[in-house]
């Protein structure tokens, strides 16, 4: 017989909505508190996967945990629903994204509680909301007071079938990061934030993080830091330079020719007669390729026809132009040493350019494998001759410093942050065009400035926003002139809503106009101080740069505000493992291979794919799922279930000194295992006890004791056989079990204590006591005395380490 769970589950569901889920809102900044928080979910109409109960199962546990441990708790969901993936869905079924994502928010919200999560849905935030973009807006106009919001003309990713500019970051192999086809290079106007203004820091701050290592190099390398010199190279019968990047200046005596990016700026300038059309030829050539992000590099060049000299030797030094030099990194420029440098090799032996090696591992001994890319002493180096490549570089550097021929330099692989999107869903941009003024933010009392009610939506084949058609919401007057101008048509990216989104659950409060009451956020440094950092943040891998770093910039520029107290918003990142397919693929609809909770919530109940979930493996490792094992956790609850009815018949029930010791090894076990987030095995040793117990009995007071040590776990099942206890409380507002060390320290026993062959007393000592100091510790108890009162005592009978009697 299985227990009932879909009458259960309706049941604790249905009173937990009734409470208005108040026993889940955090109480106002009082004790110690833990922010725990969950990615939040773009709504698609696909609704829930099971990927998504893996990451927010994991969270409510936790919040279910600390909550009974006394903290105070904020755990809070909300959508982040602006972006491509609500207007390419929009555009493929013919609708609005104003008229179906408040639908697919109601489902995910539905299949949410479906599963019981304790969210705190008081705070619920939506990015599309006016209320809460009120404030993206303010935020951005802000960078755009500090000069941190600039417009130019650049070569930008380009998706065609979205039909809108791209972040590098959102680039992932020449496609389009959200819907897989290759991207093309534009030159369009886009807005830009200097997100690189604050590389350092993003840098720097990295080491105080508790993330994984390997999120945290990640965002390492996409910031790219970069520590070398900038040095002028003189161009031959011009009175042009080309500044050139090195981080290698102990090689400049290795040099052979120069490169040039296809893009640098000087190419047209300094390429000589005959060679001016093979280079600009060239140059179009590789622009073509660029715009169809052909990006495999094949060391093509060709050579300018103009030289540079060596600014210590004066030797000439051919200029080329190649493609395997980065235009958008440093100076565009690079110093050609192939000797040394496995890409310059390359390229020096395509078009039989010279080599010489400058440096060798040990002195004045020539290698023959080459490149060689480490330290050692310089050869063929002239003044430089056996010095150290570490010293040689500072003796360098301090020559050519007093010629005023070099500069240090750091560089950053980051580039400034793309911030317009061609396409209608998504934050206005608040600024206006005036054609006398200029660029103008609106002002804040007009804040925030709300997307038209349109029935064409759909990107335009120009580039340009589908905003642009719409006359009566771009045309405005100049908040300076008053006279005609035109708003700012293209909106914000989807990440520029998650970049704070964690800030308005704190904030959100509401307000009562004309009794109605509608949702505000309004700023409050003592909320803000209270919460902050969020303690335990839980999401994919996938947003270790985008959302990650756009996030921690945006709250560096708060924090710059003074506007929130601390550097770094997320204290300990979590990365929950991919959940595979029964294929062993990623589960993706084009492969058929999604599993939808609802047809297991359905036909095993909640609290058994809550369980399941966690019982796959470690949290942060990637799984196969397995629909036929869910069969076990269900079995487990069921167990659990049927061992309660026959626990709570009996009234007599006691705890051998056996379940006494394995019963506070688990709660001392589950306890830990939920700090560190190794859910599987806390489960496991559930199973383990509740296997344990099947031929023997447990009061019932451990018994409910262990029915809270499941809550977090399987809160329904849980729930239902506490009150069927005849506990009215709901184990929510109960006290987490302590564990009693005398029964779990191994150097323990626990000694029974009889008068005349009858157990009157237990007493935990250490090991191996010799009789005469047991003796003296059992006669001093108060329970000993009571039974043996002024009765002589005949003899003890002592077995070391189990138990005395006591013969009167």
């Amino acid at each position: 017989m299985f227990y009932p769970f879909k009458k259960i589950e309706k049941k604790w569901q249905k009173i937990w909505q009734k409470n208005n889920y108040s026993i889940w809102h955090s109480k106002y900044l009082l004790g110690k508190k833990i922010y725990i928080l969950d990615m939040f979910p773009y709504p698609s109409g696909e609704g829930l996967h099971v990927g998504h109960v893996e990451n927010f199962v994991a969270s409510d546990i936790l919040a279910r945990y600390y909550r009974m441990k006394g903290f105070n708790i904020l755990h809070p969901m909300g959508w982040d629903a602006f972006g491509l993936p609500a207007e390419n869905y929009a555009i493929k079924k013919n609708k609005n994204p104003k008229d179906f994502v408040p639908q697919n928010i109601e489902r995910y919200k539905k299949q949410i509680e479906s599963l019981g999560l304790s969210y705190d849905w008081q705070r619920e935030i939506n990015t599309t909301e006016p209320y809460y973009y009120y404030w993206t807006q303010w935020m951005f106009l802000k960078m755009f007071e500090r000069g941190l919001v600039y417009e130019k003309e650049a070569p930008i990713n380009f998706c065609p079938s979205c039909k809108t500019g791209l972040a590098n970051e959102e680039v992932v192999e020449g496609k389009c990061e959200r819907c897989g086809n290759y991207t093309e290079i534009k030159f369009l106007k886009q807005w830009h934030i200097k997100i690189t203004a604050y590389a350092e820091r993003l840098l720097e701050d990295l080491n105080n993080l508790d993330w994984p290592e390997n999120i945290k190099e990640m965002q390492r390398n996409w910031i790219g830091k970069s520590e070398g010199y900038e040095i002028d190279f003189k161009i031959k019968n011009s009175d042009q330079s080309i500044k050139v990047f090195t981080t290698r200046l102990e090689t400049i005596f290795g040099i052979t020719f120069i490169a040039l990016s296809p893009l640098h700026p000087l190419i047209l300038k300094i390429a000589k007669g005959d060679y001016y059309l093979n280079v600009e030829e060239y140059i179009n050539h590789y622009i073509k390729k660029l715009s169809k992000h052909q990006f495999e590099i094949d060391f093509n060049g060709i050579f300018t026809g103009a030289y540079a000299s060596h600014p210590i030797t004066g030797e000439s030094i051919p200029i080329w132009i190649s493609d395997y030099v980065l235009s958008d990194y440093a100076t565009g420029a690079i110093m050609g040493v192939p000797a040394h440098n496995k890409f310059d090799y390359k390229f020096a032996k395509k078009f039989m350019i010279k080599i010489i090696q400058v440096i060798t591992p040990q002195k004045n001994k020539i290698i023959e494998k080459l490149p060689y890319e480490g330290d050692g002493f310089l050869i063929n180096s002239f003044d430089y001759d056996d010095l150290k490549t570490e010293v040689a570089k500072e003796k360098i550097f301090q020559y050519l410093e007093s010629k005023n021929l070099i500069k240090k330099a750091v560089y950053y692989r980051l580039k400034d942050w793309v911030f317009s999107r061609q396409r209608y869903w998504g934050e206005p941009i608040p600024l206006i065009r005036c054609q006398k003024c200029g660029v103008v933010p609106v002002p804040e009392k007009d804040l925030p400035v709300t997307l038209p009610n349109v029935k064409n939506y759909k990107p335009t084949l120009t580039g340009e926003s589908p905003l642009k058609n719409i006359n009566w919401w771009v045309k405005v007057k100049c908040p300076k002139c008053s006279d005609w101008a035109e708003r700012e048509t293209q909106t914000m990216p989807q990440w520029a809503g998650s970049c704070w989104y964690y800030l308005a659950y704190i904030l959100k409060t509401f307000s009562k106009q004309k009794n109605k009451i509608y949702p505000k956020i309004i700023w409050d440094k003592n909320k803000l101080n209270y919460w902050l950092p969020v303690d335990i943040y839980i999401g994919g891998a996938e947003h270790a740069v985008l959302h990650l770093l756009y996030a921690r910039f945006w709250h560096k520029f708060l924090f710059d505000l003074n506007l929130v107290s601390i550097p770094e918003p997320f204290k300990k990142l979590v990365n929950q493992g991919i959940i595979l397919g029964t294929d062993g693929e990623k589960m993706s609809k084009s492969r058929g291979n999604v599993i939808n909770p609802d047809d297991l919530i359905n036909k095993y109940g909640a609290d058994s794919l809550r369980i399941y979930e966690m019982f796959m493996g470690p949290l942060i490792e990637t799984k196969k799922w397995d629909s036929s094992a869910i069969m076990g956790p269900f079995r487990f609850l069921n167990k659990i279930w049927l061992y309660s009815k026959k626990n709570k018949k009996n009234k007599k029930l006691k705890d051998s000194i056996e379940v006494l010791k394995s019963f506070n090894k688990l709660i001392k076990k589950v306890s830990q295992d939920i700090e560190n987030l190794k859910f599987n095995t806390a489960i496991s040793s559930m199973m383990e006890f509740v296997n344990f117990l099947s031929d023997k009995s447990i009061s019932k007071k451990n018994w409910l004791n262990f029915i809270k040590l499941l809550y977090p776990f399987a809160p329904h099942l849980a729930q239902e056989i506490w009150q069927s206890f005849g506990k009215k409380s709901l184990l929510e507002k109960e006290i987490w079990p302590d564990y009693d060390n005398r029964y779990i320290d191994e150097d323990n026993i626990i000694l029974i204590i009889q008068v005349n062959g009858k157990k009157r007393d237990e007493l935990v000592i250490k090991k191996n006591l010799n009789f005469e100091d047991v003796k003296k510790m059992i006669l001093a108890r108060e329970k000993v005395k009571k039974f043996i009162k002024d009765k002589k005592i005949k003899k003890f009978i002592f077995i070391q380490d189990k138990l005395i009697n006591i013969v009167i």
